[in-house]
């Protein structure tokens, strides 16, 4: 039986590997190997040497207005895992709960959004997204549901067609038959450049309900720096897909720019946005983003010393981290690692890291692609065994449900 069986069938707890200060000094000299979006490895990725280095400790970040206390949370963490919620999925990327209850998680490769009952673990499929091309990277990935959910059930959904990547909304009539209660699509914003790789994928909704989203540069370094392009960006942009109201750039969705591609999104108790950040041949980033700024790519990889590029609160070799999702619980972003396959707790202090971070389920349960908020010190946790890098077991791709501190 392998250790992720194993542990799917059980209550697991994980002790924690605290990152030292010492290894990370020391992860500086060492070489990584070429990374693409989701980690290292065939199909899509190259296959050079993997390295060994480590994290970063806490970096540099922009001070907390004066006189806003901030509480340092408890300099170490724990994750247990309490149950396994749903097994057999195919290609899980986004992930949303349901006010009402329940889970929806879009499936990659198949287009489809499914509803999960959190409790029993039952599956049921909401229907096929018309005009999803899956290739490479590419597919159904990020969902979000509309601020005015309550009222208008819309689901908002971020994909690659034949030509781009787009955002639309879609009527969700749970009413209607398995399979077809799904509404036609509502394209909202399109053009967002694809490619096999650094799709970018995740959107949110915002605490000002404006809808954000993280995009790639769909291996087109150059685009990150220009800020008419919309890839290797953070969009923002009203629900209806117009620029929101305040950017930074006039009459433009951009938010922040000198991305290569962001596949995490997620905001503290005070309302700051961080991101995760695939990075290419060292270091994978966690950003606090701040409109307007530049965060460097491709001129800067990781942290740098022009005050001109934002530097990464934290960094990691792209064999440590690949990161895709992140969520914020109990005073840390928690940020889900693919080619790592484990999931990494950055203890906050205002816009800095208060400690080194944490590993956590290292290689418990392979790739790990989605985490979000379960409310209080829970999450959902998704793994991602099968989205052609992974090495799928029987039960995979699971969702996972955890207490954290």
């Amino acid at each position: 039986m392998n250790s992720r069986t194993a542990a799917s069938k059980g209550t697991v707890i994980v002790q924690r590997r605290v990152v030292t200060a010492v290894l990370a000094a020391a992860a500086l000299v060492v070489t990584a190997g070429c990374s693409s979006d989701d980690g290292e490895g065939p199909p899509f990725g190259d296959t050079g040497p993997p390295s060994s280095g480590t994290s970063s400790g806490a970096g540099t970040g922009t001070p907390s207005p004066a006189g806003a206390a901030e509480e340092t949370p408890p300099a170490k963490g724990s994750v247990k895992v309490v149950r396994t919620v749903t097994e057999d999925l195919e290609t899980p990327w986004g992930l949303t709960p349901l006010p009402e209850g329940g889970l929806l998680v879009s499936s990659r490769d198949e287009g489809t959004i499914t509803r999960v009952d959190e409790k029993t673990g039952k599956k049921t499929e909401l229907g096929q997204v018309p005009g999803v091309a899956p290739a490479g990277e590419g597919g159904l990935m990020g969902l979000a549901l509309s601020p005015d959910y309550a009222s208008d059930h819309m689901i908002y959904a971020y994909f690659t067609t034949a030509s781009d990547n787009r955002i639309v909304r879609m009527l969700y009539d749970e009413k209607k038959p398995a399979g077809e209660q799904l509404g036609a699509p509502d394209t909202i914003f399109k053009g967002i450049p694809k490619g096999m790789i650094h799709n970018g994928g995740r959107i949110a909704f915002g605490p000002d309900k404006m809808l954000y989203a993280g995009t790639g540069e769909a291996g087109d370094p150059g685009l990150a720096q220009d800020k008419k392009e919309v890839g290797g960006k953070i969009l923002r942009m009203t629900p209806e897909g117009e620029p929101a109201p305040g950017n930074p750039f006039g009459d433009s969705v951009v938010y922040s720019y000198g991305h290569r591609n962001v596949q995490g999104l997620a905001w503290d108790d005070k309302q700051r946005l961080w991101a995760a950040e695939f990075g290419q041949k060292t270091w994978d980033e966690l950003n606090q983003i701040k409109p307007g700024d530049n965060y460097g790519w491709p001129v800067v990889e990781g942290k740098g010393d022009n005050a001109k590029y934002h530097n990464p609160i934290a960094q990691w070799h792209t064999d440590e981290a690949s990161p895709s999702g992140i969520a914020y619980a109990e005073g840390s972003i928690w940020m889900a690692g693919l080619r790592g396959q484990r999931l990494w707790r950055i203890p906050l202090n205002g816009t800095k890291a208060s400690a080194a971070p944490e590993a956590f389920l290292e290689g418990e349960y392979g790739r790990l692609r989605t985490v979000v908020s379960a409310g209080g010190d829970r999450l959902w946790l998704t793994t991602s065994e099968t989205d052609g890098r992974g090495s799928p077991g029987d039960g995979d791709d699971r969702i996972l449900e955890l207490e954290v501190k």
